[in-house]
């Protein structure tokens, strides 16, 4: 919502200072006309009324340019898209004890180097639950009629963090990172699986970050050679 916000109003000061531009070069062109009009022929500010002429028409090309590539939101072509994909398994490791490993398969869809330098990653738990902490989730998420992300308890939380140079994505190039998480048996048999990357080069109306959110189902994993 911020990040709409945002861009709303970057948009908007773009727009005003077309319009004082516009005003600016209105301003310019009266004056030149003014000029053209009232001095006489030969002298030198007969030069100068052309000269602003000249001025005028290459400032309006300026701005003309600059509002089209707005309106047609070329500008976001320079801006780093990241898409997150999740690859998921699990097994069991003992009578109390199962391994859970997720890789984020991270691809360059934009037309920018993209580096990384921070990421979070997070498995929480959604099944099994009482009946009572349903209640309690259902009113948290839907409090006073605005829906908000369903906070299911976090099992394990890891961030990750990138020296300058080290995860490097060019425009179409792929990468992937594997987290792995030791989870007792008997806690869960639904999981959701966040992913969160930072934007180091984020700007105004840019993306702050990228995520991506799975459901994943365990069910109740069995040990080799069981049937």
């Amino acid at each position: 919502m911020f990040g709409r916000l945002r861009a709303r109003l970057q948009g908007s000061q773009i727009l005003r200072g077309a319009a004082l531009v516009l005003a600016a070069l209105a301003s310019l062109v009266c004056l030149a006309v003014v000029l053209d009009l009232t001095l006489p022929g030969g002298s030198r500010a007969k030069d100068i009324a052309s000269i602003v002429q000249s001025f005028a028409a290459a400032l309006a090309i300026v701005v003309g340019g600059i509002y089209a590539l707005y309106k047609l939101q070329l500008f976001r072509t320079l801006e780093p898209h990241l898409t997150i994909e999740h690859r998921i398994s699990h097994r069991r490791l003992s009578d109390s004890y199962m391994h859970i490993d997720v890789t984020a398969g991270l691809h360059n869809s934009s037309k920018v180097k993209i580096e990384l330098r921070k990421g979070l990653f997070r498995l929480q738990g959604i099944s099994p639950v009482l009946d009572e902490e349903v209640e309690i989730l259902y009113t948290e998420t839907f409090d006073e009629k605005k829906y908000h992300n369903i906070q299911w308890p976090t099992i394990e939380e890891v961030e990750r963090a990138w020296a300058k140079g080290e995860l490097v994505l060019e425009p179409g190039e792929s990468h992937s990172e594997t987290i792995e998480y030791i989870v007792a048996l008997s806690g869960y048999e639904s999981v959701l699986v966040y992913t969160y990357l930072y934007n180091p080069s984020r700007s105004r109306g840019s993306a702050q970050g990228w995520t991506a959110t799975t459901v994943y189902d365990i069910g109740v994993p069995k040990l080799t050679g069981e049937t």
